[in-house]
């Protein structure tokens, strides 16, 4: 045997054989090969159009296009003036929609909307994510400067809270941003809610609840239940005035204030912390860890419910876009499971739950409990 024969039987080889343009070549014609080329090969473009996908789904959003083929097909020229388009470009846009599963194109030349669109429009807070992406995008403009941390990123001005004390952050910013939480809340609290037991639970303590989406959620599941929203001051209003709609005034305290500057308050058995760590870097994490543990009785449940990567199994979602948005805002980081399990155990939590998420774009859960006594309940398996 030739040492190139032997060369390419060394470890690696196949890859190595795979990466060779003949070969692709090859196996595109060759029975049993062929299917799985073809496949290969179609994944790869789709990685490649990326983000042309994207500015489609972008431009169709901008647009409200879907929600304009809620009530049936409509033909390119029908749309074109309110969008301000030519009737030869909304049909482009149109037929890429189409392409990318969003939209039907029907024989007579119309465009519906399809199942995945009709999705789309029914996903809260799905098209306010969307239409903010622009930031975001331009943020990830040059990648690698990016990674090394040359870039002085919009998202990192966009969403400035995370940086700053009480106080610090603009009215309307903290505003867009809790609307931007709520709309998608429902999914979270769902999702959450399907995965812990929370029948014993007394009081909870919501820190960085925001509007009190998440809370309104869980009183209207446990109504022995009542709850304290805990954020900062500037968000009180529009969580006021939510819990007010819910019927929940009553229920529900705000108490206004910063984890990184104010104590957190006292009396809740369970505290829960909501597409919290995310945002932060591992030192407020910890710190904020620390003092919910401080607030705790024994026995007192920490819930923290939010997109987190796969760890030893990298996750599509919190491993690519809650990585890179995470990366541009320049604080916070998309942690596995297991990382935010070990920092729990770091700050003196024991009786760790990672129970497997339905939706792990949504969100994903880690449960721990103060040392003491036990609740009765078990995660949800």
């Amino acid at each position: 045997m030739t040492n190139g024969a032997l060369r390419l039987f060394r470890p690696g080889w196949t890859l190595r054989l795979i990466a060779r343009p003949g070969f692709q070549a090859f196996a595109a014609r060759v029975p049993g090969l062929r299917g799985i080329a073809r496949r290969e090969g179609q994944e790869l473009f789709d990685l490649v159009s990326g983000f042309v996908r994207a500015q489609v789904l972008m431009a169709l959003v901008q647009l409200d296009i879907p929600a304009r083929l809620l009530d049936g097909p409509r033909a390119p020229g029908d749309l074109a003036p309110a969008a301000g388009l030519g009737d030869d470009r909304m049909a482009l846009l149109l037929q890429a929609g189409a392409g990318i599963g969003l939209l039907k194109r029907r024989r007579d030349g119309r465009f519906a909307l399809a199942r995945k669109g009709a999705a789309l429009l029914g996903v809260p807070g799905l098209s306010a994510m969307i239409r903010h992406h622009d930031v975001f995008y331009r943020d990830l403009a040059d990648p690698v400067a990016l990674l090394r941390g040359e870039t002085d990123t919009e998202l990192a001005h966009f969403w400035p809270y995370v940086f700053g004390a009480r106080g610090a952050v603009p009215d309307r910013v903290t505003q867009l941003y809790s609307d931007l939480m709520a709309d998608s809340q429902g999914l979270v609290a769902q999702d959450t809610l399907a995965q812990v037991r929370l029948g014993s639970v007394r009081r909870l303590l919501d820190v960085g609840g925001g509007s009190g989406a998440f809370v309104a959620a869980v009183c209207a599941a446990h109504p022995a239940l009542r709850a304290t929203v805990f954020d900062l001051p500037a968000v009180m209003p529009s969580a006021r005035a939510r819990l007010r709609d819910a019927g929940l005034e009553n229920r529900v305290d705000l108490h206004a204030g910063s984890f990184r500057d104010d104590p957190l308050p006292r009396g809740a058995d369970a505290i829960s912390l909501v597409r919290v760590l995310y945002d932060h870097s591992d030192e407020t994490v910890s710190a904020l860890l620390a003092a919910v543990f401080d607030a705790l009785p024994p026995g007192g449940r920490l819930l923290i419910s939010e997109p987190m990567g796969g760890g030893a199994r990298p996750d599509p979602s919190g491993d690519v876009y809650f990585a890179f948005y995470t990366l541009a805002m320049r604080t916070g980081r998309a942690r596995s499971a297991e990382r935010i399990a070990q920092l729990c155990r770091d700050a003196g939590f024991e009786g760790l739950r990672c129970p497997r998420p339905a939706r792990p774009y949504v969100t994903s859960v880690v449960e721990a409990f103060k040392p003491g006594a036990k609740f009765r309940e078990s995660s949800v398996k």
